[in-house]
């Protein structure tokens, strides 16, 4: 396999989000052999099966996560449990026949929040993705709170304990696509 492509996709729509802060960071501290796009979910419709013809946004985020070896959910905790937009962008793709844009897909999560981070939402999402079949990473699990300084006020990731983490998940995420596609 030649570099590894991964996809992250963030739940969160704001500018200064602490989540993709996360991704931003992961983006620009790739180890060796990884290679990160973002995608936009800031155009994606809410789902509905009754749209015949889906949209640019749909068809672009479809395209991404076709060329993706694997994902990176930035995971945000709403009420309790995963947001809604990456719900919807996961709910999209999981309607394509036979769910093949996410059945079999290694993928990691990362999160950050208030409080426990995004423990309960990231729990949520591994519950989802065990009906979509995405072959989640078990560790290391990314929880960090948002609001105890990690984070500078344009969402830019400062922790270096966080940082580390980060870089940690990448490398496993590399070894454990590699490992599902020998």
């Amino acid at each position: 396999m030649s570099n590894l492509k991964i996809l992250g996709i963030c739940g969160s729509l704001r500018a200064k989000s602490t989540n993709m802060g996360l991704l931003r960071y992961a983006q620009s501290h790739t180890p060796t052999g990884i290679e990160i796009k973002i995608a936009d979910l800031s155009a994606l419709p809410f789902y509905n099966a009754d749209i015949e013809q889906k949209p640019d946004a749909i068809q672009q985020l479809f395209n991404q996560i076709t060329q993706a070896d694997a994902l990176l959910l930035a995971c945000p905790e709403y009420n309790y449990s995963l947001a809604p937009a990456l719900k919807n962008a996961l709910d999209w793709a999981s309607r394509e026949p036979d769910n093949r844009l996410l059945s079999g897909k290694p993928a990691a999560i990362m999160g950050a929040g208030g409080g426990m981070g995004t423990s309960r939402a990231q729990y949520h999402l591994r519950q989802v993705s065990i009906f979509l079949n995405l072959h989640l990473l078990n560790n290391p699990e990314i929880f960090c709170n948002a609001f105890d300084g990690s984070f500078d006020e344009n969402g830019t990731l400062i922790n270096e304990k966080i940082q580390g983490l980060i870089g940690d998940q990448l490398v496993a995420l590399q070894q454990w696509t590699r490992r599902l596609s020998a």
